[in-house]
């Protein structure tokens, strides 16, 4: 897609019809000193292909370049894209990401959301889902204000082992409302320690990570049983890998109420951290609680098929203290991309993939331990885990780090606890050769 500048003369009429002398005159409402004098130092102009010779040098600077190896994950994960995704992408009717209010016009868009929907209630095993949150985190934070709606209680239990960010956003949208987090600890094989939940009193839901951000799988079931010993507390699953659940049972088959998380790694690229996609799926009776918008199927006058914008609280746009969420805009195109990766895939694909992202961590796991390096966590894993260096271990991170391998993720900052711990993660995109020269290099 091309960007067309407009010509002098389309400037020109423009601002006749806006009754404007001049571009600067657009911008009379800005006070004087709020407003830029001086020309913006821009170099001159490049081709197209000097422009991406010069993008090519910068990425190059980054980091981590196309050229490293990433060990690394936590909840940012680098998979094949099919090119299907990026060309499909890039046909005119999908690149907008604009809200498809109007359905004669929108009918590409809508249908698109209503396969999205559809796909997400597969892979989780859920009964409904929307399409608009923006990432995992923001899916977490609204799933439990929707809990606290269901239930009309005020506190939520929040496990330890979520990722520590979702964690900083979920209490970032409940400093101002008076609402309870209470943090549920770590046992010590790495998934969420249950065993004093009911010692919180009423709760309106229970939040759960899995795969976690350590990697290690919970026991949904077992978690499920235990959260719904009190029937109005909700069990809301978190995840920020879903390719997980090409092989593990998806939520909705162990009770979840909520299942929501983060949909990169279904084609969208990490882009240095964003956009993301926050997934939100939920059973039906909780269908008008849920945050975001839904697509609907219907017929027409004519018996025709169509697309319309089913459920989308107007509270949301103009009286926010009665929303169910002030999200406004939609991830259209993160949902586009994400729906498209999820067909080209199919079942079959996402789950073949699945076992291959397990089955070479799993084999790095083995690599590291036989080279005497340990886990303080014994549960399952998924794509990854974490692992005991010594404490000298951040100056040979460095010291990979110029060789252009990028060898997991130090926990200290988040726990304290594991300072001596660094989170690792294989994909796909990490061969057999990558994890043994990681191995290599660290045994040295």
């Amino acid at each position: 897609m091309r960007y067309l500048p407009h010509t002098r003369k389309d400037i020109d009429k423009m601002l006749q019809v806006a009754g404007a002398a001049d571009l600067d005159a657009l911008f009379s409402s800005i006070p004087d000193d709020c407003r830029r004098k001086d020309e913006i130092n821009l170099p001159d102009p490049f081709t197209e292909w000097e422009l991406n010779g010069h993008m090519d040098r910068l990425a190059a600077t980054m980091g981590a370049s196309a050229t490293h190896k990433v060990f690394m994950g936590a909840g940012s994960y680098n998979h094949y894209i099919p090119e299907i995704t990026h060309q499909l992408l890039l046909r005119g009717e999908f690149f907008t990401a604009y809200t498809p209010y109007q359905p004669e016009i929108s009918q590409g868009t809508l249908q698109t959301i209503y396969e999205y929907q559809t796909l997400v209630c597969r892979l989780l095993g859920m009964d409904v889902a929307n399409a608009s949150m923006y990432d995992g985190a923001s899916a977490l934070a609204e799933a439990l204000l929707m809990t606290i709606r269901v239930s009309r209680r005020k506190k939520v239990a929040v496990s330890r082992a979520i990722h520590p960010l979702y964690r900083k956003v979920v209490e970032t949208y409940f400093a101002p409302t008076g609402f309870d987090i209470v943090e549920l600890p770590v046992g010590k094989d790495g998934r969420t320690d249950l065993s004093g939940l009911a010692d919180f009193g009423e709760l309106a839901g229970v939040a759960i990570q899995s795969p976690n951000f350590f990697g290690c799988i919970e026991d949904l079931e077992a978690a499920g049983r235990a959260i719904h010993a009190d029937k109005k507390t909700l069990f809301v699953t978190s995840f920020s890998e879903p390719l997980a659940y090409g092989l593990l049972k998806n939520p909705g088959s162990c009770g979840a109420d909520i299942s929501c998380g983060e949909g990169q790694s279904f084609g969208i690229p990490q882009s240095f951290g964003g956009p993301g996609l926050g997934m939100f799926a939920a059973k039906q009776r909780y269908l008008r609680t849920m945050p975001g918008r839904l697509i609907g199927k219907t017929i027409d006058m004519d018996g025709k098929t169509g697309f319309v914008l089913t459920l989308a609280t107007r509270e949301q746009h103009i009286r926010r203290e009665k929303a169910t969420s002030n999200i406004c805009s939609n991830q259209g195109l993160c949902a586009t991309a994400s729906t498209m990766y999820m067909a080209a895939m199919g079942g079959s694909g996402i789950r073949e993939l699945s076992r291959l992202n397990r089955d070479r961590a799993e084999y790095l796991k083995l690599s590291l331990s036989e080279s005497g390096y340990t886990s303080p966590f014994t549960a399952p894993t998924f794509n990854e885990f974490v692992v005991r260096f010594s404490q000298g271990f951040s100056d040979t991170w460095q010291a990979l780090l110029e060789k252009k391998i990028v060898a997991g993720l130090h926990l200290a900052p988040y726990y304290p606890e594991l300072s001596d711990c660094w989170l690792m993660c294989v994909t796909e995109t990490l061969n057999k050769n990558d994890i043994d020269m990681l191995v290599k290099e660290v045994t040295r």
